[in-house]
């Protein structure tokens, strides 16, 4: 009895070793795998422990071109089209909502793709490594894109794959490789805030909400906020506070000098960047509302929502005044007019980093970093961000600026 025992064990502590679950185990019966637990058992390994795996083959995925290594290059690889098959609602909530228009701001940007490193973006080692979720099978867009990263798609960019695990996208972790870091902090916003600490201190109690709580009720994947990603709203009943996003379109060139708008504002439009009409606006106000009174009351719900609002009026309040300096530059001939011909006298904000002076670059940082991180952390209740991250470094900024300006002046006449 003893001898049997050791070796049911001896056979037994190597395979979990290994972490190799046996296909038949656990998967139907797939030729594929006799070659891929040689190649890549990690792969198979994902696959196996996953609850496709009980119902599905590779072929269902993967198409039956490849059966060999000799015809590698019939492999087919999946797109959304390929989850529709049998995810049908959710993709349709996905292909509604922002993320599946993740690549159209990158494409958007002036010269800015031609500035960079190949493998920065057709490598997608920069911004497109995570926007590649916006690569679907269709659009020409699309399908250059995809020429250069024939495995962006957007389904296992939150279920990675082989396991595509729903457990996993309903963790937290499972946002934070892209929110995160310079523009977008959510990850850093929410762990660090009351909301984070109360849900990691018990995750079974789930006592706090996590992003897919607020942004992801009950399992849509449509994932769209009020604001945006660039927290601009048309039309603006404050008129104080339509002074300022005014600016801040001109910079953005989505109004040209005048205040008419240029073909900038359909790129805006299709990439559901902003609110355009009030009702859609109110919406997705009224959706977080509800959501944030399953755990608040009314009343402390809307008035966190509306301090909230107003960080956003305070930080585009600092930022049209940057704005405004830089413009001065430009209408006296401090910066030259065909650095920014598109927007002038603005300077152009969508240009980021690929600016030719150094104010241009604060103005770039306050645009999308500190702006982006007061009222960001706002919503998600990060006093600390707001704060020393956001609006004392903009306000730092402006001072910067205002100094930086009146010495190209005075460079200017010497």
């Amino acid at each position: 009895m003893v001898s049997k025992r050791l070796f049911i064990v001896a056979v037994a502590v190597p395979i979990l070793l290994l972490g190799l679950s046996l296909p038949s185990a656990w998967s139907k019966p797939s030729k594929c795998e006799e070659c891929h637990v040689k190649l890549n058992p990690g792969l198979v390994k994902d696959f196996n422990r996953g609850k496709m795996a009980k119902k599905l083959t590779c072929k269902t995925c993967h198409g039956k071109g490849h059966m060999s290594a000799d015809d590698v290059d019939k492999v087919k690889l999946p797109t959304i089209s390929t989850c529709k098959k049998c995810h049908k609602k959710q993709v349709k909530q996905y292909m509604s909502g922002k993320h599946a228009l993740g690549l159209l701001p990158v494409s958007a940007f002036p010269e800015f793709a031609h500035k960079q490193p190949t493998a920065f973006i057709a490598g997608q080692k920069g911004c497109n490594g995570c926007h590649n979720l916006g690569i679907t099978d269709e659009g020409a867009r699309n399908n250059e894109f995809r020429k250069y990263y024939k495995y962006g798609m957007d389904c296992q960019n939150c279920h990675t794959r082989h396991a595509f695990s729903k457990a996993e996208a309903q963790r937290p972790e499972a946002c934070n490789s892209c929110h995160t870091g310079f523009d977008h902090a959510q990850w850093e916003m929410w762990q660090h805030s009351k909301h984070g600490a109360a849900y990691q201190t018990d995750p079974k109690a789930h006592r706090g909400p996590t992003c897919q709580d607020c942004h992801m009720e009950n399992g849509n994947h449509k994932v769209m906020t009020a604001w945006g990603f660039l927290a601009l709203r048309l039309p603006e009943s404050d008129e104080e506070w339509m002074g300022y996003r005014a600016t801040i379109l001109q910079g953005l060139g989505v109004l040209d000098k005048d205040g008419k708008p240029t073909a900038r504002l359909e790129v805006v439009k299709a990439a559901n960047l902003a609110r355009l009409d009030k009702k859609s606006w109110d919406d997705e106000r009224a959706r977080m509302q509800a959501i944030c009174e399953k755990c608040h009351s009314a009343t402390f719900a809307k008035d966190n929502l509306k301090n909230a609002d107003q960080m956003i009026k305070a930080s585009d309040k600092l930022l049209a005044e940057g704005i405004n300096i830089v413009k001065g530059l430009y209408e006296d001939g401090i910066i030259k007019k065909d650095t920014n011909a598109f927007t002038y006298p603005y300077p152009d904000l969508l240009t980021f980093y690929e600016v030719n002076t150094p104010i241009e670059e604060v103005l770039y940082e306050m645009f999308m970093d500190f702006r982006m991180k007061t009222y960001q952390a706002a919503f998600h209740i990060m006093p600390d961000y707001t704060t020393w991250y956001g609006l004392a470094k903009m306000k730092e900024s402006i001072v910067e600026m205002k100094e930086m300006a009146d010495q190209m002046r005075l460079n200017a006449k010497k």
